[in-house]
């Protein structure tokens, strides 16, 4: 069931992006996105925001956890940047443990090593997902979708972060919130 409804959504994707260009009298219009182009949109706005979260949120607050049984700010970040390295890999053919689940915090212990670390990896993950336009498009789908939603949790995890310390979200800003 899980296969066959990734390969109708697949299906359905990709049928919505080979759609011609539509005219019209006032001239010829734009044509509609494709599928990569869609997914990589939605892959680089949420890693993007991540990465603001990350580079704006305040360095003593980085261990801030809002209550003691969930991850701290900057075990959160640790996670997806690990998590973006395992979109790459797998994207190259690559296995990687994904038990690890993080990247070690012994290695990533500061601010500018964990913006740095998602930066890197949010770039080298959206680099192999760029050399994948002629994979099978349920697999890459897949991968995309799977793993643009998982940073989009953890963006809105990280956002409650910033509102317990009475900070606006960048993302925020912008409409007036």
């Amino acid at each position: 069931m899980f296969k066959m409804h990734w390969a109708a959504i697949g299906c359905a994707l990709l049928a919505l992006s080979v759609r011609p260009a539509v005219s019209s009298a006032q001239g010829e219009k734009k044509p509609d996105p494709t599928l990569r182009e869609v997914l990589l949109a939605n892959w680089t706005d949420i890693g993007e925001k991540v990465v603001k979260l990350a580079e704006e949120f305040p360095e003593d607050k980085y261990d801030f956890r809002p209550v003691p049984e969930v991850r701290t700010f900057a075990d959160q970040l640790r996670h997806v940047a690990f998590w973006n390295l395992f979109v790459q890999k797998t994207a190259r053919g690559e296995k990687i443990d994904p038990a690890q689940n993080e990247l070690p915090k012994a290695e990533y212990p500061t601010k500018a090593k964990i913006v740095a670390a998602l930066k890197s990896t949010l770039a080298d993950a959206t680099a192999e997902l760029k050399k994948e336009a002629e994979s099978p498009i349920a697999r890459r789908a897949r991968l995309w979708i799977t793993f643009t939603e998982h940073s989009g949790e953890h963006y809105g995890q990280l956002v409650v972060y910033y509102r317990l310390n009475g900070i606006v979200p960048p993302a925020s800003r912008s409409s007036g919130d």
